[in-house]
């Protein structure tokens, strides 16, 4: 999980925007900017809104990591509001 300090969090909220429970696949489009976590192998990227997700070949699992999934864990503030 990416490390902070009370000091930085700018707000904390429930899961309720859908994007906090989606799941998305190696290339898919980044919906929200953020900090994304990998659920077979808990690495972390970042990424931002609209680029792609790392594509299988600069992110590689063994077969018992499963596949490729990313999970938002922190959504970045780029808006500055």
């Amino acid at each position: 999980m990416a490390w902070h300090t009370s000091e930085s969090v700018l707000g904390l909220g429930t899961a309720t925007n859908r994007w906090w429970n989606t799941i998305y696949g190696p290339a898919d489009k980044v919906e929200v900017s953020g900090i994304y976590r990998c659920l077979g192998c808990k690495r972390e990227v970042t990424c931002n809104r609209n680029d792609p997700f790392p594509p299988q070949p600069k992110h590689v699992h063994t077969p018992q990591q499963g596949p490729i999934r990313w999970k938002l864990n922190v959504r970045t503030n780029t808006e500055g509001t």
